[in-house]
């Protein structure tokens, strides 16, 4: 290079599980050029406008372990491609992802590094990373840098990629659980929850439970309103009308005061209470009429709204609303007011992050302080209180205060309704008395409901209701995992693969296999290109037909996209072989190749088991690396490894004079002889042996009976049985050693 700079040569995101980490992350490869001659203490000025421009790196700890660390490590010497590391991370902090994961790692070339910065969301780790190349570059040459515009740009792509709060409450509930999460649209709050046969999905607060019916039915006030009659929930009197006309004279025959809504609003838009005069009829129905597709005049209830939210067959979470009025000054109009006293308060904004909305001056709200004698320009005097909302936000947490025959009543209301989850709307003076006596009733049922008001009330405690909604959709102690089996190694790995998918299908699965073969449903060959990848892998995962997925992962899938699940039952090494190297990824020696190959081992479940070559000295090294049990695979009973393992109650699957048996502990069964594996040519391939024992292995670590894992070795190469159908066609396996 004939300059300073940083040139940024690549980037892989790796969006599960790698040899970095758990999580999704970007590794991003930079070459440094002449600056490797220039660690940060000898660029003149530079740790001063870095500090300034960013006075958040005083809290990154880096490799000294303590607050001021990193800025401690820019005193003493560091590297470009460390820092750009960090100013990474703290631009996806300020831009409202905080923490995580960052490493930088020198290469076999000089000046190179692969940088590592978790990916909260990848479009936006993207824009930090090239904001941070800049951002450095510009504080290496002393040139000026816009770091609050770069912000809020950040800022608005994280709005426009995060989850909403609600989604989150859900998502973060069922990680705390280990139960996966797949977002299935980056502009959308659309989840799915666990894998295969075993997934849910949400949408905000919505399951692939609630009903479309009973979503028709809360979305129509007046069909709810008579629903909910029938059953005997408290409601209140009402009836649908066609004209302003209709609406007094129904108002009268309720008595007064009444409220005038939309039949199908929502968000409290359209919604006129405690009106008086036909005049007010009037001024609400024309309102409504516009807001929703009809309009429903209801008999006035007096108290506080309250939202309750139903999750299953329980009442979880309830919030109450306030009033919402002004103090006058004698300088300030209603409309000054409302910005200095209400909108003031940093609980309220647009964002759906904030617990209190903003109040404007609607139809409503001019109605109701017409009563009183303002309009918007009036200055009351100092003082005199205002009303502007009878109800405000509803959100003063009071879920210990409710009645428990009006807990009973929401969930009726919820069950009458059909909606697995929902938000009820009552109004009642005091929650903590029966509604029957105070004459309080439910006046709409919500599907979808909002969660924040319960995740961050503006008074009381916060509920968890995400915790709720995932105990609901996973009872007891499911999780939405189906059995996942991940197969690695130098080679082999294809037809083990391929001769498990035969035993789990002749055990009764359903299987999704995603592997150099291509992609399988079952015996529907999907596709018949190299599927020994990240989008396959995922594909079987989607798939909610599939009861158990066998995934191959080779190692430049690791290294370039990660795997493709954050957890398996079971994983298997096939072995290492120690002249394979990948240089185009500076993977150049064993010990490399060994890292990337132990991230198979590393995400195998604690209910689960690594399967590994017993025969190959660095795959055994991997034992001690696995949070589950270890089931060894190899060619000969005797060998000093099995020994041990066998000693310590430990299985394996071996050959033993012709025969292959398994072992537990000091427990032996025949399985069957080699002549009777057609696949492995009567045991003179020692690999094709190799790949069924490691499959017999896998199998037998997933509950597959004995007399199944039998036939089906003996059974596996026969197209009639094992045979795949492609566009009407048979497509023979084939067998990779």
């Amino acid at each position: 290079m004939s300059r300073k700079q940083i040139n940024i040569l690549r980037m892989f995101s790796l969006r599960g599980p790698s040899i970095w980490a758990y999580r999704p992350l970007l590794e991003v490869w930079v070459d440094i050029g002449e600056l490797e001659d220039y660690p940060s203490n000898l660029l003149p000025g530079f740790n001063e406008r870095l500090a300034v421009w960013l006075p958040g790196l005083v809290e990154h700890r880096c490799s000294v372990g303590e607050r001021g660390g990193f800025l401690q490590r820019l005193r003493d010497g560091t590297w470009p491609a460390h820092i750009l590391e960090h100013v990474a991370l703290e631009l996806q902090t300020l831009a409202g992802f905080p923490g995580g994961l960052g490493r930088a790692r020198e290469t076999s070339v000089r000046g190179v590094y692969k940088v590592v910065v978790r990916a909260w969301c990848e479009p936006l780790t993207r824009e930090a990373v090239l904001a941070a190349r800049d951002l450095v570059m510009a504080a290496i040459e002393d040139q000026p840098y816009d770091v609050d515009a770069i912000v809020e740009k950040l800022r608005d792509i994280a709005t426009d990629l995060r989850l909403g709060p609600s989604t989150e409450a859900i998502v973060n509930a069922a990680d705390d659980r280990d139960i996966p999460m797949i977002r299935l649209s980056d502009e959308h709050n659309l989840v799915q929850l666990g894998y295969g046969a075993a997934q849910r999905r949400i949408w905000t607060a919505e399951t692939d439970q609630t009903s479309a019916i009973a979503e028709g039915i809360a979305g129509n006030k007046e069909l709810t309103r008579r629903i909910l009659g029938r059953c005997g929930v408290p409601v209140p009197e009402g009836q649908e009308v066609d004209s302003v006309d209709e609406a007094w004279e129904v108002a009268t025959d309720l008595g007064l005061p009444v409220v005038v809504k939309p039949t199908d609003g929502n968000h409290g838009r359209g919604v006129f209470t405690n009106l008086t005069t036909r005049e007010e009829i009037e001024t609400a129905y024309a309102v409504a009429v516009d807001e929703g597709s009809g309009v429903l005049v209801e008999r006035f209830i007096p108290g506080d709204e309250h939202r309750l939210l139903v999750v299953g067959d329980r009442m979880v979470a309830a919030a109450r609303g306030d009033a919402v009025s002004v103090v006058g000054d004698g300088v300030n109009t209603i409309e000054a007011l409302i910005e200095l006293q209400i909108n003031s308060d940093p609980r309220r904004g647009s964002d759906e992050t904030q617990p209190l909305n903003v109040v404007r001056l609607d139809s409503a709200a001019r109605l109701e302080i017409g009563r009183q004698g303002y309009d918007a320009q009036s200055v009351p005097v100092a003082g005199k209180r205002v009303l502007i909302q009878r109800n405000g936000n509803v959100s003063i947490d009071v879920t210990d205060k409710v009645h428990p025959t009006t807990r009973d009543l929401v969930v009726l209301a919820a069950r009458a309704v059909g909606l697995d989850i929902a938000g009820i709307d009552l109004v009642v003076s005091d929650i903590a008395l029966p509604l029957s006596a105070q004459g309080g009733a439910i006046v709409e049922v919500n599907a979808g409901p909002g969660l924040l008001m319960h995740l961050k009330p503006s008074a009381g405690e916060a509920q968890p209701v995400g915790e709720a909604i995932i105990n609901h959709l996973f009872p007891g102690d499911t999780n939405g995992q189906i059995p996942v089996v991940g197969i690695t190694g130098s080679r082999g790995k294809t037809t083990v693969s391929r001769i498990l998918t035969h035993l789990l299908r002749l055990q009764g699965y359903y299987i999704g296999l995603a592997c150099s073969d291509g992609l399988v449903f079952d015996r529907r060959l999907v596709s018949a290109a190299d599927c020994d990848g990240w989008d396959c892998a995922r594909r079987t995962l989607l798939n909610s037909a599939v009861q158990a997925a066998v995934i191959e992962n080779g190692a430049r899938t690791i290294l370039t996209e990660g795997l493709a699940y954050e957890r398996c039952r079971v994983g298997v090494v096939t072995g290492i072989d120690v002249d394979e190297t990948l240089p185009d990824l500076y993977i150049e020696d064993a010990d490399q190749l060994f890292k990337v190959y132990r991230t198979q081992v590393d995400v195998v479940q604690k209910q689960g088991a690594a399967v590994l070559n017993a025969d190959d000295p660095a795959v055994l090294e991997m034992a001690d690396l696995c949070d589950g049990s270890v089931v060894l695979f190899g060619m000969s009973a005797g060998s000093e490894a099995i020994a041990a393992h066998r000693a310590n109650g430990g299985r394996a699957v071996v050959t033993k004079d012709g025969w292959i048996v398994m072992l537990d502990g000091a427990e032996q069964s025949v399985l069957t002889e080699l002549a009777m594996v057609p696949v492995t040519d009567a045991g003179t391939s020692a690999a094709l042996t190799l790949s069924v024992l490691a499959a017999v292995a896998a199998a037998w670590s997933l509950g597959v009976q004995t007399e199944v894992i039998r036939a089906g070795i003996q059974t596996y190469g026969h197209a009639a049985s094992e045979g795949m159908v492609q566009s009407g066609s048979a497509v023979s396996p084939s067998v990779h050693p």
